[in-house]
């Protein structure tokens, strides 16, 4: 990934904001957060940067929704095994799908399994779409705060400042969200 965060360093103009949001829909967190460091730097302007990475984020979980959805009860059902279980799991999000829609941004590594889910309990697509733009929103903004500005002003209370300001908080959030991933897994 170090070759993205010296593309998006050099790069200019509206294609660095569409390269953000085709890497926040690949991938998310890495490259958003490299995003945000260089935000941290004046690099790259805040909004911008965070529509790009919410929309980025939308669009990733949400074409998971959409193109699984109506097609995984017909794979499950081929196999009474999985069609049981599937019917438990889908009762499951039905009971909470709010919150389970709500989940799917901030839990890494269950993403695409959530939005099959979600896709298999028939959530409706309009109530999917806006909680998941939303929850899209408050990750990209909390994360662009966190590694942009709040990171860094307290950093630099403690004497740490330039680049290590901005990539001591960008490490732990990747080192987060990668312990979350790994936990919910299991």
């Amino acid at each position: 990934m170090a070759w993205l965060h010296t593309w998006l360093d050099q790069a200019h103009g509206p294609f660095t904001y569409l390269a953000i949001l085709i890497a926040a829909a690949l991938e998310g967190e890495i490259v958003f957060t490299s995003a945000a460091m260089l935000v941290s730097q004046g690099k790259l302007d805040a909004l911008p940067t965070a529509l790009a990475g919410a929309g980025g984020a939308a669009l990733g979980d949400q074409v998971y929704f959409y193109l699984l959805r109506g097609r995984v009860d017909r794979w499950l059902h081929r196999i009474p095994t999985l069609a049981d279980r599937g019917a438990k799991l889908a009762g499951r999000v039905r009971r909470a799908e709010t919150i389970t829609v709500l989940m799917l941004r901030f839990s890494p590594g269950l993403r695409i399994a959530l939005a099959a889910a979600c896709a298999y309990a028939r959530v409706p697509a309009l109530k999917f779409s806006l909680l998941n733009a939303l929850t899209c929103l408050l990750w990209a903004g909390g994360l662009l705060a966190i590694v942009a500005w709040f990171g860094p002003a307290v950093l630099g209370r403690l004497g740490i400042s330039g680049w290590w300001a901005a990539l001591i908080p960008a490490a732990l959030i990747v080192v987060i969200f990668t312990w979350i991933g790994r936990t919910d897994r299991r």
